[in-house]
């Protein structure tokens, strides 16, 4: 494509300029006539939250994205530019990006009335129409739409109400583009209120001179309701000129959690082979659901999905540093490698004051046995749960024998096994193979495990780690070495040692 060179060329090609606003509206209805994705990358808000924007961008609306951290409100605010024209042409070297056909800054006015349809024109990529500002405190007036710049106007001998003594801030600057403010809630009330005249009047007064620039934006906001009340506050005005406020969520399945994770965390690790099942993606997306129900977290600050990000980037780095010190080219996760993304947890779960008593290592432990019951049950039968079938020679109703009696009974006579994090697989293997019984339940419910070594081995443990959150065996954690032994027999155990310590 031929890109005119100036406005007489401009012209004479028969573009048109339309409002940015018609622009996106345009784009949008495109790509919904063709079927095409809107928002590559968001998972979960396809019937929620990406219908509402449709609808804002369709009404032509400011838009203010509301919800707990952690909920892509950014991501989505990133991905609105892919709406705008690939190119529109602007008068070369205009600071707000003027308008070839109706110019208003003073500069370009100037030039164009000097000469005419030969003014030179460039074409702006849509990247170099979005801006975005992060909300601090310390954000002035000047710095989003801007101020009389002293020098300029000494150098050039110029009045300070001179249109061209302005240094322009981000908003002008990003005139006929999209602009976000993020965490609006942190700029402090004097400044939203500097805001008004951009959302209503769509133009911007500097310093009290009489110097008006209507400007032409979408205008993008995003904030945590948290925010109202703790750290900042949404002056109710600015609230009422913002035409949709759309409310963000977490992901509702389990199945989308999987895949938001899955897409944003750094899994591949220099080439080794990463045997991951999906369980364990599930159990770590489960740890962040069982945080969003727990009593003692506080709810109002949300549990973001970083976490879970960040859970499962430790959960593969404390197996592949084992695979690194064992000189093993595969990577397999172990349960007794999930205490690893403790400081995944403990550092992004807000407790309330309950939860800080009970400390937040102990609730991130708490969390991950939740969970670990949670999906195991998704695979095997509840232990707990006692089936009956019908007896032909009485009539009546028995108890039918569980699957677990096996193992339950090899750990009731005294034996245990003993898995290190530092063991090799074939050792860890060979261990967990001690336990009779254990690998004929887990086959039976997970038949594809079998044709799998590293696979079949993971959940083996799986089942007995399950089997210790229900309180049928017990677990030791000491120093990187997990112990399973018999529940009964560790208790009297323990009952022996108080006894002895006791003077």
């Amino acid at each position: 494509m031929k890109y005119a060179k100036t406005i007489a060329e401009l012209k004479s090609s028969g573009y048109k300029v339309v409002p940015v606003k018609d622009e996106i509206r345009n784009n949008l209805i495109h790509k919904l006539q063709q079927k095409e994705e809107l928002f590559p990358g968001i998972i979960g808000y396809e019937k929620t939250v990406i219908p509402s924007i449709v609808n804002a961008i369709l009404a032509k609306h400011d838009i203010l994205l509301l919800g707990l951290r952690g909920q892509a409100k950014s991501r989505l605010v990133r991905a609105l530019p892919s709406l705008l024209d690939e190119f529109i042409p602007v008068i070369k070297g205009c600071e707000i990006n003027d308008n070839p056909f109706r110019p208003v800054c003073k500069h370009c006015r100037d030039l164009v009335q000097q000469n005419g349809d030969n003014v030179e024109i460039e074409w702006l990529g849509r990247d170099l129409r979005f801006s975005e500002k992060l909300a601090t405190p310390d954000v002035t007036i000047a710095d989003l739409i801007g101020d009389i710049d002293p020098i300029k106007a000494a150098t050039q001998r110029l009045h300070y109400a001179h249109e061209e003594a302005i240094h322009y801030g981000i908003i002008p600057r990003t005139n006929r583009g999209i602009f976000a403010i993020n965490e609006l809630p942190d700029l402090q009330p004097r400044i939203q209120v500097g805001l008004f005249n951009i959302m209503e009047e769509k133009d911007i007064q500097i310093r009290g001179f009489n110097i008006r620039i209507p400007l032409d934006l979408l205008i993008v906001f995003t904030a945590n309701p948290e925010d109202y009340t703790n750290r900042g506050n949404l002056i109710t005005p600015l609230k009422d000129r913002i035409d949709s406020q759309i409310i963000t969520h977490y992901p509702k399945s389990l199945e989308d959690a999987v895949a938001i994770t899955k897409q944003e965390a750094w899994i591949h690790r220099n080439g080794r082979d990463i045997k991951m099942p999906l369980y364990f993606n599930e159990i770590i997306e489960q740890i962040g659901f069982e945080a969003r129900m727990s009593e003692f977290v506080d709810q109002k600050s949300g549990v973001s999905a970083r976490l879970t990000i960040s859970a499962i980037e430790n959960l593969i780095s404390n197996a592949e540093r084992r695979a690194i010190l064992l000189s093993e080219s595969t990577i397999v996760p172990r349960f007794c490698d999930l205490p690893s993304t403790l400081p995944a947890i403990t550092g992004k779960v807000e407790l309330v004051f309950e939860g800080e008593q009970e400390g937040s290592v102990k609730i991130g432990k708490a969390l991950i046995g939740k969970a670990v019951r949670c999906i195991f049950e998704k695979y095997f039968p509840n232990p707990l749960q006692r089936k009956q079938k019908s007896n032909k020679q009485t009539g009546g109703l028995e108890e039918e024998k569980s699957d677990y009696n096996p193992i339950l009974s090899w750990f009731a006579s005294g034996n245990k096994i003993e898995i290190a994090d530092n063991m090799p697989f074939d050792n860890y293997r060979n261990e967990l193979g001690k336990v009779k019984g254990l690998r004929e339940v887990t086959v039976k419910y997970l038949p594809h495990v079998k044709d799998s070594s590293f696979e079949l081995a993971t959940a083996m443990e799986f089942v007995l780690d399950a089997l210790h959150q229900y309180s049928k065996i017990a677990k030791d954690d000491v120093d990187s070495t997990t112990v399973y032994k018999d529940l009964i027999g560790s208790i009297f155990q323990r009952q022996e040692e108080t006894f002895e310590e006791e003077p």
